[in-house]
């Protein structure tokens, strides 16, 4: 089918999939991503044969990833992601990975490269989507909204550092010195967004919210625009940058327009969800190879494997270096939300597919895993802390409806 009628048939799956969300919500809470994902296999080329990606089409999905991961950066509250939660998020990213690159050794028989890039996807945390789980269920502003965002944070960035350094091609040292004069700019760039603005700025933030001028959003996207091609200037991986960005706009938005701060976050989740955000995971569905998940190999057997290391190799660390003060239930919660993982595992894995270092039925079989921690992990843990009574289902939005 030609790039037009694959474009249009997703955009038919981006409006499907929340209606199937919304309607099973009252027996059951599926991630959205779950049906955007898998109603892109069903009409991907292993299925009906009805959709096959293009390169306009790819890079609509990259757009969608970099979008997502924007969105990461900029939910991240400073002021209650610090001290001993932010130290120990960190330890417990670190012991993930060595325990990802460790095991990973001994699963690839010592192949560097796929232990890599295996030992690496094992690290990452969903966090964009675990975050509306919690904001739905009245989690996000309370402690333990507080320490999943700090876990979730270093489990989004962690890797991404990782995926800079280990999977760039270079030399480490090279791509060390190369990370570090990206790091030293975006500092620059952070302590630029501190400064104070002058009053016009929220003035022209606030005058052209409705208005065709939409300054506020244009700001965005430039901010966005320029720490991407900052990235791709230095070699590094865009999400880097989508990241960096998502920080950025924070301090900028909230520290010169405050008062408009909400809406425009707003308006560029409306764009985000709306329409790039659907594209990227529809378009993993159609991408997903399931003729090489399905063949009876060793492909298939990988996946509950895989998913077991997911919980051992990221769960199991936020669970014992949490913060003393969570109970036991909430830690099990915590390491079921850090273990679910998702869209850096297909950025990981396209990457190794890409350079040859993984196969299509290794790479199937991780993100067929990560699939599943999308769909069991977060409602295993609303559930135990919904038990518990420590959960308080939000009551601005209807049960079952997400977000992401």
């Amino acid at each position: 089918m030609s790039h037009p009628g694959t474009l249009v048939l997703i955009m038919v799956v981006a409006v499907l999939a929340p209606l199937l969300s919304y309607g099973l919500g009252r027996w059951v809470r599926i991630p959205l991503v779950i049906f955007e994902i898998v109603l892109g296999i069903l009409i991907g080329p292993d299925v009906l044969g009805l959709a096959h990606h293009d390169k306009a089409v790819d890079m609509l999905s990259d757009l969608g990833l970099s979008m997502l991961i924007f969105l990461a950066g900029y939910e991240i509250e400073f002021a209650a992601v610090r001290g001993d939660t932010l130290r120990r998020a960190v330890w417990a990213w670190l012991v993930s990975l060595v325990l990802g690159l460790g095991l990973a050794l001994a699963l690839t028989g010592a192949d560097l490269s796929k232990t890599v890039v295996v030992g690496t996807a094992l690290t990452s945390t969903a966090l964009g989507t675990v975050l509306p789980i919690l904001r739905d269920s009245g989690d996000l502003k309370g402690r333990f909204g507080t320490v999943m965002m700090a876990f979730g944070a270093v489990g989004e960035f962690g890797p991404i550092i990782a995926m800079a350094l280990l999977l760039s091609g270079r030399r480490p040292g090279e791509s060390a010195a190369v990370l570090l004069a990206f790091a030293a700019i975006t500092a620059a760039a952070v302590f630029w967004a501190l400064r104070p603005r002058r009053p016009w700025f929220a003035e022209v933030v606030a005058n052209t919210l409705h208005s065709s001028a939409q300054f506020a959003m244009r700001f965005v996207m430039l901010l966005l625009v320029a720490m991407l091609a900052l990235a791709h200037a230095f070699g590094l991986d865009t999400l880097l940058g989508a990241f960096a960005a998502g920080i950025l706009t924070r301090l900028v938005m909230h520290g010169a327009a405050p008062e408009s701060s909400p809406e425009v976050l707003g308006k560029v989740e409306a764009m985000g969800f709306g329409f790039f955000v659907p594209v990227f995971f529809v378009v993993t569905g159609i991408e997903f190879d399931l003729a090489s998940l399905l063949d009876g190999g060793r492909a298939l057997a990988l996946l509950p494997v895989f998913l077991l290391l997911f919980l051992l190799v990221r769960g199991l660390p936020a669970y014992v270096l949490a913060p003393r003060d969570l109970t036991r239930t909430d830690r099990r919660s915590l390491g079921l939300y850090a273990a679910t993982c998702l869209p850096l595992v297909v950025a990981i894995t396209t990457i190794g597919r890409d350079t040859e270092v993984i196969g299509q039925g290794e790479a199937a079989a991780l993100v067929g895993a990560a699939m599943i921690s999308v769909l069991v992990l977060p409602l295993a843990a609303l559930r135990l802390r919904t038990r518990t009574g420590a959960a308080q289902p939000s009551k601005t939005l209807p049960q079952g409806t997400e977000t992401w």
